[in-house]
């Protein structure tokens, strides 16, 4: 399904497109021998390096990708200026809930933008078209300048703004204004989404949302759900209105009300309203807490810490309480549409129905259906639960940063969960007889399994994984297990070169309704059946280094950047692809079996694997754990330019010895946690760097 770019994110795309070689600055990595093979991987950073966004989705990734890289004389400074805003303003609701702010959708507005109220069946009335792309792209819709059929009571029409649309004077202390007549069933309208703005708007005023079942023909008193006041700056804002949990709310909708009770003498705009699909993901609040802790390890801002911790912890807190994960151990979505089943069904002579309503999406992979219990968002609070905890124990450590600690017990509280959501994640999702993870598990207790090669790379590359489950899923990836029913098997799975299948098994029934026709795509044709997407070979790579070591890691990174290099030397992915034979690409229109630029900006993790795999580098709040995997025939790795807390710094790492050279510092101390072999002195070891030194730490015995 596309993804509409926003602007300024498509001009980062196209200029790293333009830009061949990378600047002077730009980090290297060297290993002797292997020079060709490197450069090919520096040109790949350097092809992605751009690819900044605040939409919630990427928070895991792309700061992954970007905090730590010097890429000017200030080192990271334009990223982490960027990154910083990004988590400081990041939208949470009133709930808790973390807002996925991809672009203005035609659904929940903190959601995913689609599906669309067009598509689920639903009704909405559009008073002004301003600044709707995705509306006017996809579904040409031509603003109301008259009331005819409405229904409006207390108030007076002053007018309809190109921009704001409806404008209303209140005139009563009860008002009101009903849409016309319409029918949609109440599962495709969980939310009613009006946007307004209001001056003059009393604080005790009260708003709400009221409506009418089919068969009703009076308004219920008292059946509303109130709603927020919009800004008092008159500037408009979305309200999603749960309107699903009033228990009554169930069959079919006839019409809506938006009513105002004491609000006699405001003025307010109406630009919208709609009914509106629940397309909110279970994973924001979760990237919120990955991105935010990993944005601290690398930058050690204690300032941002103290402005973003409390939100940090809230947003875990909301995820721990919405998705049961004290009671499960798991994530179970219990949002309307999200039951983990297909938004497809088949009669018994394979006739297809489309449910409007059900199989939405809860993650990057939004034409599938995961929900239900939802072992990718599994694995991702998994993570999320470590990086707190290490959080925690950081924020204990330095009492000098004047932090709150959450509780005496925080990060020991939080490992405990980690360690009892890996072992529910183990139980629930492992599959014995394919030896793999399933993706997710439905309300009616149906475990989904279509091969999904990301789950299983992802498991194993954060931990969640025991090393004997990752042993058993390379038995299947590398062809030594073949899985009965698999399309995809053996070398096959590998056919891009550049990365595993997304999935290996055929999948043309399970998905969100709006994905009606997917026979109508060859296998390999739709990146979520079949296809692939460049960015998640990086999990590949990581999980390989953890099951078979340094040696077979790189020669499949080393086989990554062959293909790079002869894909660059025919004139980038679009005029590689365009040939016929090789694949489609997917980015910026229609659906395609390939995913590697555009709107796939996780692409920048590839390169990645050199400075957190093989030179094995996590970033900490106050220093850097350091844990080198080198394969055998590499005399040394260096990378240039990791830019960790307030120094600029080269790493090198051999069978003797790690350096660490200083090319710039802030004064502060540095904490290098180093194999014991390293650190005869005892690890964690804190320094202070100078300028110019480079700091050796001599293998025992060397």
């Amino acid at each position: 399904m596309k993804r509409l770019l926003p602007a300024a994110l498509l001009l980062s795309t196209l200029a790293a497109t333009a830009a061949a070689q990378p600047s002077d600055a730009f980090p290297r990595f060297d290993v002797p021998g292997e020079e060709a093979a490197t450069a090919k991987l520096r040109d790949l950073f350097w092809l992605h390096r751009d690819g900044f966004t605040n939409c919630t989705l990427w928070d895991a990734w792309l700061p992954h990708g970007t905090l730590w890289a010097a890429t000017e004389a200030a080192g990271a400074k334009h990223a982490r200026e960027y990154y910083r805003d990004v988590f400081l303003s990041r939208r949470i609701d009133d709930e808790g809930y973390v807002a996925m702010q991809q672009h203005r959708g035609l659904a929940h507005s903190d959601g995913w933008p689609f599906p669309t109220f067009q598509q689920a069946g639903g009704v909405g009335w559009y008073f002004s078209t301003a600044g709707e792309a995705y509306l006017m792209d996809y579904f040409p819709t031509k603003a109301l300048t008259s009331l005819d059929g409405w229904e409006l009571r207390g108030a007076t029409v002053e007018g309809f703004d190109p921009v704001l649309g409806l404008k209303l004077r209140i005139d009563a202390d009860e008002a009101s204004l009903a849409t016309p007549a319409f029918a949609c069933k109440t599962l495709v309208a969980p939310y009613i989404r009006p946007e307004w703005g209001a001056t003059g708007l009393p604080a005790d005023a009260k708003a709400s949302i009221a409506w009418l079942l089919q068969g009703e023909s009076d308004w219920k008193p008292g059946r509303a759900v109130a709603m927020a006041h919009p800004p008092a700056t008159g500037a408009q804002a979305f309200a999603n209105v749960p309107v699903h949990r009033d228990p009554g709310y169930d069959g079919t909708l006839t019409r809506v009300k938006l009513r105002l009770d004491g609000a006699k003498g405001a003025s307010v705009t109406l630009k919208s309203i709609i009914t509106a699909i629940d397309t909110r993901h279970p994973i924001t609040n979760i990237n919120f807490v990955r991105g935010s802790s990993e944005f601290f390890n690398w930058t050690g801002d204690v300032p941002f810490l103290k402005a973003n911790v409390a939100r940090m912890r809230g947003a875990m807190r909301y995820a721990l309480k919405e998705f049961g994960i004290e009671e499960h151990h798991l994530v179970r979505v219990p949002w309307v549409g999200h039951s983990g089943r297909s938004g497809l069904t088949f009669g018994p002579k394979g006739e297809k129905t489309l449910i409007h309503g059900e199989g939405v999406g809860n993650n990057y992979w939004d034409l599938l259906p995961f929900g239900g219990d939802d072992g990718l968002a599994t694995i991702y609070l998994y993570d999320a639960l470590r990086l707190l905890a290490g959080l925690e124990a950081t924020v204990v450590d330095h009492p000098e940063w004047a932090i709150p600690a959450d509780g005496a017990s925080a990060a020991d509280s939080l490992r405990t969960l980690a360690d009892a959501v890996k072992a529910k994640f183990d139980a629930t999702f492992w599959l014995p007889e394919a030896g793999r993870f399933a993706g997710w598990r439905d309300r009616d207790g149906k475990l989904h399994d279509y091969g999904f090669v990301f789950v299983n790379t992802e498991a194993i590359a954060y931990g969640i994984a025991t090393d004997e489950r990752a042993k058993a899923v390379y038995d299947w990836l590398d062809g030594r297990r073949v899985v009965d029913g698999d399309t995809s098997q053996g070398e096959d799975i590998y056919h891009w070169r550049f990365g595993p299948r997304s999935t290996t098994r055929r999948n043309v029934e399970t998905y969100t309704w709006v994905w009606s026709n997917p026979e109508g795509i060859p296998w390999g044709g739709q990146v979520q059946d079949g296809g692939a997407v460049l960015g998640f070979s990086y999990f590949d790579v990581l999980s390989r280094l953890k099951v078979h070591g340094p040696d077979d890691a790189w020669a499949k990174l080393r086989t990554i950047a062959e293909w790079f290099g002869e894909v660059q030397s025919e004139g980038g992915y679009r005029a590689y692809y365009a040939k016929p034979g090789r694949g489609t690409l997917q980015g910026g229109g229609p659906a395609g079996g390939l995913g590697m630029d555009q709107e796939f900006m996780e692409s920048i993790l590839v390169p990645q694997a050199m400075l957190y795999g093989f030179l094995g580098v996590q970033p900490r709040g106050d220093g850097l754990k350091i844990d080198p995997k080198l394969p055998s025939n590499w005399p040394s790795l260096a990378v240039s330019g990791v830019h960790a807390q307030g120094h600029v710094l080269d790493l090198k790492a051999t069978a003797d010895a790690i350096e660490v050279h200083v090319r710039s510092t802030d004064g502060s101390p540095l904490t290098l946690d180093l194999p014991a072999a390293f650190a005869p002195g005892g690890s964690p070891a804190k320094v202070t760097p100078r300028a110019g030194a480079t700091l050796r730490f001599p293998k025992a015995g060397r």
